[in-house]
């Protein structure tokens, strides 16, 4: 088994030639970030929020939805794989890259215990920084979802409903947050 070295500053390039072995490896200001598969209810809520965020932004085509494993590199020192993320159209089509597409326009994470405190500090900083304009931190447990924008010192907490509009004149994503978590958690089908 290979083992990695946590406390030296890691780059991208080293990140990405780390072993496949089932974990994620992120990486931020050259810190090493290493996460496990994910849960079944985890993938349940990745797998609603895609269906519901991929179908708005077809409807309305305004944006292009992608879910981990995919790497977002913010320079040398930063990777990350947000668990889902909209990037937007360029002249009408889907983007090739990050770059291409000028930034994402939404990022999600979905809260493992293994991985919140990452999600609610390290990486909505890094987003926040990044200018993402809207990034989501959905809390199965609490059955809450946190909206965070650039320059926000606290989130919007969302017990109810989760509005979101990929762009100004389109019609907004809207999810009822009882019935989401509901399904995630197997008690209505």
């Amino acid at each position: 088994m290979h083992m990695v070295n946590a406390k030296k500053l890691w780059t991208v390039e080293e990140v990405q030639a780390l072993p496949s072995d089932g974990n994620r490896y992120e990486v931020i200001d050259g810190e090493l970030l290493v996460s496990p598969a994910p849960t079944f209810r985890h993938q349940r809520a990745l797998r609603d929020l895609f269906i519901a965020v991929h179908e708005c932004c077809r409807t309305n085509r305004c944006g292009s939805v992608f879910f981990a494993p995919l790497d977002v590199v913010y320079g040398p020192r930063t990777m990350v794989e947000p668990d889902l993320l909209v990037l937007p159209l360029v002249n009408g089509r889907e983007p090739d890259s990050v770059e291409e597409s000028g930034g994402l326009i939404l990022v999600v994470e979905v809260l493992s215990p293994s991985t919140a405190r990452t999600d609610r500090w390290r990486k909505r900083l890094l987003y926040q920084r990044q200018q993402v304009p809207v990034y989501l931190v959905v809390d199965c447990d609490a059955r809450i979802v946190e909206r965070w924008c650039p320059g926000d010192e606290r989130p919007e907490v969302l017990a109810e409903r989760l509005e979101w509009r990929a762009t100004e004149g389109v019609a907004p994503l809207i999810i009822e947050l009882g019935p989401f978590f509901a399904t995630i958690e197997g008690e209505i089908r």
